[in-house]
This record gives structure tokens, sequence and C-alpha cells, in this order.
């Protein structure tokens, strides 16, 4: 079952280090997190670099995520 589309599972993070396929480290809090990019955001070619901050859906075990925005989260 999936978790449904809140702010309150969004966390914002710094690119690390760019991997292939649309794989990036990032840096969320004191822990490093494995993110791949969102369908939306690989449509409409945003490009994400190392030093960039973005917005991180994560998964419920905390280890993964999926990078949804590029920026800050919108409150």
């Amino acid at each position: 079952m999936s978790l449904p589309h809140t702010s309150e599972n969004l966390v914002s993070g710094v690119i690390i280090e760019a991997l292939p396929s649309a794989m990036f480290r990032v840096k969320v809090g004191d822990q490093i997190v494995l993110g791949h990019l969102s369908g939306k955001m690989r449509i409409h070619y945003i490009k994400v670099m190392p030093g960039d901050t973005v917005s991180l859906r994560l998964s419920p075990d905390g280890k993964r995520g999926i990078i949804m925005r590029r920026g800050l989260i919108r409150k």
C-alpha cells in the first residue's frame, strides 16, 4: 500500500552525488538516501545537479526516495 501524497511525506535534502539512470545520493539531515527522479521531472527534462536542494518523498524504510521537485518545500 502506498502512502498518500501529502507534504508530511516530503523532506528536503541536498544532492551530493549523481549516479547513472537518473539516480542521486541525497543528504537528508544526518543520513544519506538513494533517490531517483520522478516521472514528471524526467518527462519535462528538469535537470538536477550536485549541490541542488530538492524535495524528496521517502519510502517507509527511509533508505530510498523519489525526488519530487527541485528547490525547497513550499508550505
